[in-house]
């Protein structure tokens, strides 16, 4: 009998942790440069500076951070859903123009399975989409926090200006909300139509991200 080989914690997880420090890091960098940023804008409205921590809950932050958190979870859940019925000849992050894919079987409740499937019914019919519920979820809660954020610092520049604030329905309604929105989703397309495309004739061996080194131009799918 095969024994099934160890493997440690970091070797197991590494792509996540190290996706993880890099975000850690740039919503570091993100925080202490925003603040140094913030500050700058109230000295030249001859306005005290604020403290570190208190910058968290700014609109200046919280509207920074997520609209891009926003835009990330459209392009996902977008890619998850099209990527089911669309096409793409080939591409590696296509499946097949004419060939049955494993992920369109019928989910089979094997003991190993996860629990939906083994429970089958409604359950599994909201686990058999839960990849795009996930990230749609996602979507809607960072685009309402942006736009929260976002009016809070419109409200704050108003206010510095001297001018009088704007409800949230009007503010939604004006064009600077969604300039700061569709700069975000305009470029999230483009790197999903990047990777749809260039994945056709460039390769990259050892990522699964990629074709094989010697697969043709024509073939779709990854293997």
């Amino acid at each position: 009998m095969k024994t099934k080989k160890s493997y440690s914690f970091l070797y197991r997880n590494g792509l996540s942790l190290v996706f993880l420090m890099l975000f850690i890091f740039a919503l570091g960098m993100q925080f202490f440069t925003g603040w140094k940023v913030h500050n700058e804008e109230l000295q030249e409205a001859h306005q005290a500076p604020m403290a570190l921590f208190p910058y968290l809950n700014t609109g200046h932050f919280i509207s920074a951070t997520f609209e891009n958190f926003e835009s990330e979870f459209l392009q996902m859940a977008l890619y998850v859903m099209l990527t089911v019925g669309l096409r793409q000849w080939g591409s590696a992050e296509s499946k097949k123009l004419d060939e049955p894919e494993a992920v369109d079987r019928e989910p089979i409740p094997r003991p190993d399975a996860p629990y939906p499937v083994r429970k089958g019914g409604w359950l599994l019919r909201m686990y058999s989409s839960s990849l795009f519920i996930c990230f749609a979820l996602l979507f809607f809660i960072s685009w309402a926090v942006h736009f929260y954020g976002s009016w809070r610092q419109h409200n704050l520049e108003q206010q510095l200006d001297g001018l009088p604030p704007h409800a949230a329905l009007a503010y939604l309604l004006m064009p600077e909300f969604w300039f700061e929105t569709f700069q975000n989703w305009q470029s999230e397309f483009l790197s999903v139509l990047s990777i749809v495309f260039f994945t056709i004739y460039l390769r990259q061996k050892g990522s699964p991200e990629s074709k094989p080194v010697d697969a043709p131009h024509a073939q779709t799918g990854k293997d």
